[in-house]
């Protein structure tokens, strides 16, 4: 990192060129929003002329033309399975041009928690300049609303997964990793924007310990320059948090004798953080010990890191649960979701950081690739959402075909799925997001993320989808709030091995309260989430008896951070990884039945009237 400027026209001059770099990145943000569709349209005509000759697009005809019309006509809407067994052969070693006409420099793989599939997805060496230029956005856009956080560092938990390679040599690991290890992120320029109280080391510690332990020392070391703290997901900052909670005796220790414990083994992080952590300072260490040791953790965040402005996590989808714990540590603080990314494409940014999580819109950028939209219907009678997502076949019906439309085409309030087309490799690939049209930023539509549509329980014909199952959980945990307990972790499983087949919720509990909580509240949770389920399901308890009383089962403590770790030890990125609202691999189900405390059911079937029966059979007509 340079020395800091020794003079103020130096400072003067530093102020000024950050200044015009934020005034470049708003007027680009201007720029491509109000060309949308001119954008898009080059953008799609550069995909297809560069790689004209690939195998993918001859084997489908389109014969080298690049206007939208033909590409529409002749290209279909496909999913991963219809691609898996080109993926299958790059990663084998076949270097021929199959999907793109430049090669293919890793594989990106999903997170392995969304859909429950893990997916290799291929990128080329310039997708990390669309990366970084992506990244670039975002503090220019949140200094519009929040001052002087060039004079401050940012408290970031980043992690990284130890890579893979596929049977042809090339590197499989998260993108996430992929950027942490290249040099964009590793020899990045000094800019106050990307200045983080972790050293390179420890982000780049493929020990999940050491980096959390390290990269929380070196916070605490820098306590009063921090001004932001985040991590990828709330789960993520959360689980942090939680660390600091068993360890801090140790951190204080180490802060107090001024040298790092012998836990922490990696030479290279023994050295960053040696840098950091470079006299005793017993003041900080009772100072922290003083805050860590009171009963109550509430507004921690704020404690130890006083001059915090906000925090940056996702906190859209699914990760919404978790927005009373982070206010609970935070005071409250703006909880700040800055952009809209995926192994397979960075989409777009926040402009309106500020905003509730609830109302938080993503606005695609047109430069990233070329977008389309797959209308969704979700349609509300009488207060229960019923859904008609587009179904995962390899492809859509003509008539499917011609609903997609472009960027700009998008109608307000309307819900889509997003299908993309990259610069590596990827054709109307459907990526499984449902998004809903929330507004515009001149002639670029904003996004509300709404769910990951694969991620749904089912049992006959019933399909809940993340958004309703978190709607009921939220409905329930009403119950518990006379107890002082909350729950704070949960997932479900389509239990198939009784006749009929029910919905198994897990939760874990987070109990304040001294009173305990008698068995018929548990079973007032089980009701008011059928309750909270779509018609189909309820016709299917109440009518049709297809469908078996809910069940909640209750574990111990501790369960889903073992779960965490299990997915980990598979091969799940800690950075990326999000609790899976819906399991069905085995040994994970096995795992959560071992430490089953108590289970309740459904005492009694929900409400369900024929004419939802009937509303939902003349809409699939």
């Amino acid at each position: 990192m340079p020395e800091a400027p020794n003079n103020l026209s130096k400072q003067r001059d530093e102020y000024y060129n950050l200044e015009e770099k934020n005034t470049k990145a708003l007027e680009f943000i201007e720029d491509v929003t109000s060309n949308a569709d001119e954008v898009q349209k080059r953008v799609l005509a550069e995909i297809l002329s560069r790689n004209a000759h690939v195998e993918y697009l001859r084997r489908h005809g389109l014969n080298g033309r690049t206007d939208r019309e033909t590409f529409k006509k002749v290209i279909p809407v496909i999913t991963y399975e219809d691609i898996q067994p080109d993926i299958n052969r790059i990663a084998n070693g076949d270097t021929s041009p199959i999907l793109c006409s430049k090669p293919i420099s890793e594989f990106l793989t999903s997170s392995g928690t969304s859909g429950g599939e893990r997916k290799l997805m291929p990128t080329i060496e310039e997708e990390m300049g669309r990366r970084s230029l992506l990244y670039s956005l975002l503090m220019p856009v949140l200094s519009q609303y929040i001052r002087n956080l060039e004079k401050g560092k940012g408290m970031y938990f980043l992690f990284i997964k130890s890579e893979s390679k596929t049977p042809g040599g090339l590197v499989a690991r998260p993108v996430l990793t992929s950027y942490y290890k290249s040099s964009h992120f590793t020899e990045r320029p000094y800019d106050p924007y990307t200045n983080y109280t972790s050293p390179n080391e420890t982000i780049l510690c493929s020990d999940s310990y050491q980096s959390m332990y390290s990269q929380l020392l070196c916070g605490l070391c820098q306590n009063e320059e921090v001004v932001r703290v985040g991590a990828v997901f709330a789960s993520g900052f959360i689980r942090a948090i939680r660390f600091l909670e068993k360890h801090w005796p140790v951190v204080c220790d180490d802060i107090r004798t001024g040298t790092l414990n012998p836990q922490i083994t990696d030479p290279t992080v023994r050295e960053a953080v040696g840098r950091i952590l470079n006299r005793p300072d017993p003041k900080l260490a009772d100072f922290i010990e003083t805050e860590c040791r009171k009963e109550s953790w509430e507004g921690i965040i704020t404690r130890l890191w006083p001059n915090t402005k906000y925090v940056d996590v996702i906190v859209t989808g699914t990760m919404s649960q978790y927005i009373p714990t982070l206010d609970y540590y935070s005071n409250e603080l703006p909880l700040v979701c800055t952009m809209y990314a995926s192994s397979e494409c960075y989409f777009g940014v926040n402009l309106n950081p500020l905003s509730k999580p609830i109302d938080v819109s993503y606005t695609l950028i047109p430069t990233m690739a070329y977008f389309e939209f797959l209308p969704v219907h979700r349609n509300n009678f009488n207060g229960v959402t019923t859904n008609s997502l587009p179904v995962a076949k390899s492809q859509l019906t003509e008539k499917e075909q011609l609903e997609l439309v472009d960027l700009v085409d998008v109608k307000l309030g309307q819900e889509y799925e997003l299908v993309v087309t990259t610069y590596a490799g990827l054709y109307r690939y459907r990526v499984g997001d449902v998004l809903k049209v929330a507004g515009f930023k001149n002639k670029a539509p904003q996004f509300n993320f709404i769910c990951r549509k694969n991620v749904v329980l089912s049992i006959d014909s019933d399909k809940t989808d993340e958004v309703e199952l978190q709607n009921a959980v939220k409905n329930a945990v009403n119950h518990l709030v006379p107890f002082v307990a909350t729950v704070s972790e949960y997932t479900s499983y389509a239990d198939t091995t009784t006749i009929p087949g029910h919905y198994v919720l897990f939760w874990e509990l987070s109990l304040k309260g001294s009173t305990s909580i008698p068995p018929s509240v548990f079973e007032d949770c089980c009701f008011t989430i059928e309750e909270s389920l779509n018609s189909v399901y309820r016709q299917g308890r109440a009518s049709d008896k297809s469908i078996g009383p809910l069940e909640i089962k209750i574990v111990e403590p501790g369960t889903f951070d073992k779960l965490m770790d299990y997915a980990i030890s598979l091969g799940a990125s800690i950075n990326q990884y999000k609790t899976p609202r819906c399991v069905k691999f085995a040994p994970i189900v096995e795992l959560l039945n071992s430490r089953v405390v108590s289970q309740y059911f459904s005492p009694k079937c929900p409400k369900w009237v024929a004419g939802h029966k009937q509303w939902c059979n003349s809409h699939d007509q």
